[in-house]
């Protein structure tokens, strides 16, 4: 061969090499992601490590670690430049949070009204539509089961939201209300979720803390903000709660008016009690000065009483005197 053409092959081979495994096994990692990094398809794991350890698989039953047991893997955090060779893969995903309608389908756009009113049932076989969002992020601590557990992460994490959702709807019911306390129309169940929206939403954020040791995707929160019966139901039900709510406010008119009834009262006899003891407080004292006279003698007790008649005597115009027979 040629020795021309054996060095021009060497030099191209050179220059290949330089590009392909050196200048293109350079990469970086921007803030808001995180990388794995794989040789020969096989992720970088932590030797003997598993996800069933870490507390993310708190939440998990016994049958559930089993079955979501993944390994835990070396994730490259941000920064760079960083090298891989040719036989090496990366996987970058963003860890910002994202917000999505509760009723998205990725699988079917179309299902859930166009991802936009997740239907269920009530206890009282009542159909209705929930509206709303949820935030997530996907967990650093769980990429494996992100990026190779399961086919569509995201899929499975809105199935097992909307699954959870419909399960709670059809068996809620409202807690109990303090002794005393007004209630809104008892028995109807669109009323109690209305009413304990928050609650709700509380019990979604618990439930829904297994996704990440599931799926690799972190629930931050939902946010159920509409639930609305079908439109002839929500008229029906308007009208039951206009009168109940006429009655409530009859009720606390009632009980308002019987209040101040009684309050009244506690002052009527409350002021009839200080004139009472007005009108006796100077007997009192003139009980006690009487009292003081006499210890100093009798002769001086006459003598009050003579000084207190002739007083009487001296404002009297007619003086009537009993004589003696």
């Amino acid at each position: 061969m040629n020795p021309d053409i054996l060095t021009g092959i060497l030099i191209g081979f050179s220059a290949w090499f330089v590009v392909r495994c050196l200048a293109g096994g350079i990469y970086t990692v921007d803030q808001n992601e995180r990388a794995l990094k794989t040789t020969f398809g096989r992720a970088d794991r932590i030797a003997g490590a598993t996800t069933v350890t870490d507390p993310i698989s708190a939440t998990l039953n016994d049958d559930e670690k089993q079955r979501y047991n993944y390994p835990q893997v070396r994730v490259v955090m941000p920064g760079g430049p960083y090298f891989k060779w040719p036989w090496q893969r990366i996987y970058k995903v963003s860890i910002a949070t994202q917000t999505v309608n509760m009723a998205y389908d990725p699988e079917t756009p179309r299902a859930n009204a166009a991802g936009t009113i997740v239907e269920a049932v009530t206890k009282d076989q009542l159909n209705t539509g929930l509206t709303g969002q949820i935030r997530y992020h996907i967990s650093e601590r769980n990429l494996y089961a992100y990026l190779f557990g399961v086919t569509n992460p995201i899929a499975n994490v809105m199935g097992y939201f909307v699954s959870v959702l419909r399960e709670r709807i059809a068996t809620f019911e409202a807690p109990a209300a303090p002794e005393g306390s007004e209630q809104v129309v008892v028995g109807i169940s669109i009323n109690d979720l209305r009413k304990n929206l928050r609650d709700l939403n509380e019990h979604m954020d618990r439930e829904c803390r297994s996704s990440e040791a599931r799926y690799g995707i972190v629930l931050d929160a939902s946010l159920i903000t509409g639930i609305d019966p079908p439109p002839e139901v929500e008229s029906a039900l308007a009208a039951i709660n206009t009168a109940h709510n006429m009655v409530s406010s009859d009720i606390s008119l009632a009980q308002a008016t019987a209040d101040q009834r009684i309050e009244q009262s506690k002052r009527a006899a409350e002021i009839e009690t200080l004139k009472a003891e007005a009108e006796v407080q100077p007997l009192v004292a003139l009980a006690d000065q009487l009292s003081a006279l006499k210890a100093t003698g009798t002769g001086a007790l006459r003598a009050y009483i003579r000084n207190v008649r002739l007083g009487l005597f001296g404002q009297a115009q007619q003086v009537v005197m009993e004589t003696r027979r």
